[in-house]
């Protein structure tokens, strides 16, 4: 069966956003569509297709007659989607601790487990994933798994910030333990003490990301 324009576009665009998500595409970097349609075996137009969403989200900058390179990272835009995801995280947790099985303590543990893992191997370019997954678990848990698609959605540019703070000493030690909290609360099924910790959690990460901003090289200038 061959494959649509559309589908090709949605394929590239998946493509190209993990890769300025997790940094492996750095701020700044020239983008060439000739270049794409090489790679990727298409014609312009699906490139064209998936460039255009990517600079709707502001992950892309498209300069006409000059040329398309990945966004610098807004610090306004990720504490939008920060403040964002705080809000409906908090939301999610509380929920999951009202439906939470044991059998999703011992799923949550076991990513955190992996995320020991992981830093004991050093292997801190694997662990956002994990994170995420973690994050996703605890909103299916809620049952309004739309929830994490939307904040997906709108936590890009904090996501960047995220893959700038991975190497912060101690940093994701500090995270897996929080994560540990969060579950602890949730094993006891107490609302309060899951947000609690969520908030500490979400806050204290937040506060070390903030940090990475003074990095001038990978930020836009901040709005005045």
């Amino acid at each position: 069966m061959i494959e649509k324009p559309a589908q090709k576009a949605d394929q590239i665009y998946e493509l190209l956003r993990q890769h300025i998500v997790r940094l492996r595409m750095v701020p700044g970097a020239v983008i060439s569509e000739k270049e794409l349609c090489l790679e990727y075996g298409v014609s312009r137009t699906p490139v064209r297709e998936a460039l255009k969403r990517l600079a709707d989200e502001d992950l892309v900058d498209v300069f006409p007659h000059s040329g398309t390179y990945v966004s610098k990272i807004s610090f306004e835009v990720a504490e939008e989607g920060f403040v964002i995801r705080r809000a409906l995280e908090v939301e999610s947790i509380r929920r999951a601790a009202r439906f939470v099985t044991d059998a999703d303590i011992e799923r949550l543990d076991a990513l955190i487990a992996e995320m020991r893992d992981i830093l004991a191997r050093g292997a801190l370019h694997e662990y956002i994933e994990v994170d995420d997954v973690f994050h996703a678990t605890i909103a299916g848990i809620s049952r309004y798994p739309r929830i994490w698609k939307f904040i997906n959605l709108m936590k890009a540019h904090l996501d960047r910030m995220r893959q700038l703070s991975a190497p912060v000493p101690g940093h994701l030690a500090d995270v897996t333990e929080q994560h540990a909290a969060i579950v602890r609360a949730l094993e006891r099924r107490n609302a309060d003490q899951a947000e609690l910790a969520m908030k500490i959690h979400l806050e204290a990460s937040f506060a070390v990301m903030s940090a990475m901003h003074e990095d001038g090289a990978y930020f836009k200038a901040k709005d005045l």
